[in-house]
Order: C-alpha cells, then sequence, then structure tokens
C-alpha cells in the first residue's frame, strides 16, 4: 500500500517531473519541451506553492510517484494567480501571440497559456466550484492509486465545505475520461459549448 501524505516544499521537483513524463495525454512529453519545467508551472506548481493545503503525493520505495493539487475556490484561484503567479512567469517566458500559431513551439504554446490564461466556464464555477488535478508515474497507474488520492483530496475538500468538484480533461487523454467516469464524474457537455479540446466534468458529495 503506498502511502499518502501532504505536500512538503522539497518535493516540488518531483512535481514538476511528473508533469511532464505525464504531459502527453498521460505520456511522457519530455521529448517536445526545451523547457522542463513549462508545464508544471501551470499544472502542479502554483497549487502546490500558494494552495500547498490541498496538495497530497503519493509515495513508493523510489519516492514520490504521483499528486493530487487543487483549491475549492476556482474564480478566486484565477483571480489569486493574475495577482500572485502569471507576472513572475511572463517576465521569463516571451508571449508569442505575434508569431503564427502553426509555428509555435510546445514551449511557445505554454508560454501563451501563462500570457492569456483561459477562464474557466461561469457555469463550471458555480455549480462545481472546487477542482483538482491528479497525475501518476506509470509505476503507479493501474493499481487503484489514483482512486485512494482522489478520495484523500475529496475528503480533504469536504472538511472544508466543499462538496461539488470539477476537472478540465483533454479530450485526447481517453485513460483520464474513463479514470474520471469510474470515479462518479460526470460529464457536463450538456450545459457548455464543445471546444473539441477540452472535456469538462463534475462531481457532487452531496447527491
Amino acid at each position: 500500500m503506498k502511502p499518502i501524505r501532504e505536500f512538503q516544499l522539497d518535493d516540488l521537483p518531483v512535481l514538476f517531473a511528473i508533469s511532464i513524463k505525464t504531459g502527453l495525454s498521460g505520456g511522457d512529453a519530455s521529448h517536445l519541451y526545451l523547457d522542463p519545467n513549462m508545464i508544471g508551472h501551470i499544472y502542479s506548481a502554483p497549487y502546490a506553492v500558494l494552495e500547498p493545503r490541498f496538495a497530497l503525493v503519493v509515495e513508493d520505495r523510489q519516492g514520490v510517484a504521483g499528486f493530487a493539487v487543487g483549491t475549492i475556490d476556482t474564480e478566486a484561484w484565477e483571480d489569486r494567480l493574475e495577482r500572485e503567479w502569471w507576472p513572475r512567469l511572463r517576465k521569463l517566458y516571451p508571449d508569442p501571440a505575434g508569431k503564427p500559431r502553426e509555428a509555435w513551439s510546445a514551449d511557445e504554446r505554454r508560454a501563451f497559456m501563462i500570457h492569456h490564461p483561459a477562464r474557466t466556464p461561469e457555469w463550471v464555477d458555480r455549480h462545481y466550484p472546487a477542482h483538482v488535478h491528479i497525475n501518476l508515474l506509470p509505476r503507479a497507474q493501474g493499481a487503484g492509486v489514483g482512486r485512494r488520492l482522489l478520495n484523500s483530496w475529496l475528503s480533504l475538500a469536504a472538511v472544508h465545505g466543499k462538496k461539488r468538484i470539477h476537472v478540465g480533461v483533454n479530450a485526447a487523454n481517453g485513460r483520464a475520461i474513463r479514470f474520471w467516469q469510474r470515479s462518479g464524474f460526470e460529464r457536463l457537455d450538456h450545459a457548455l459549448p464543445d471546444n473539441g479540446r477540452k472535456i469538462w466534468m463534475g462531481y457532487a458529495l452531496d447527491q
């Protein structure tokens, strides 16, 4: 049984590493990026640094093998990122908006996200205000670890009064979509326009 514990600051480099190792629809994206921290700057590090009380990691004999990070108030979180997280990164990574999109590298696509972060749809914010990200290295996948990690995070959110949680999933990541569906998350397509790239899913502990 792999133990789950609270995130500690010295775990941060591993979160960056896991983020890129799982950044290609769950597979290794290392070969696509010049800067291996680009994905982590968006999907793991801000949560671990700014909201460590909602950051959990799972360990095995080799060390940290996965994490769950998130927030219980997505709208406030996105406002906070604009104040406290994106400004520093915008100084490090130029905005590629002046170049044709088809010429962007993987790093530049992430840099665009840093300069122009998409907001979560208002309907999702209102009905499922919390959100979570879970990433596991291959050695921790397929053994129920993801479900245990998710349940631990959901319990943490419930303690803080949040019982409705959403996730945004890459439409190309069929394995992740199946994981969330098996975990009780339902697609929210009925309430949201199809953007072709991201699927929104919601979970309600109070139903």
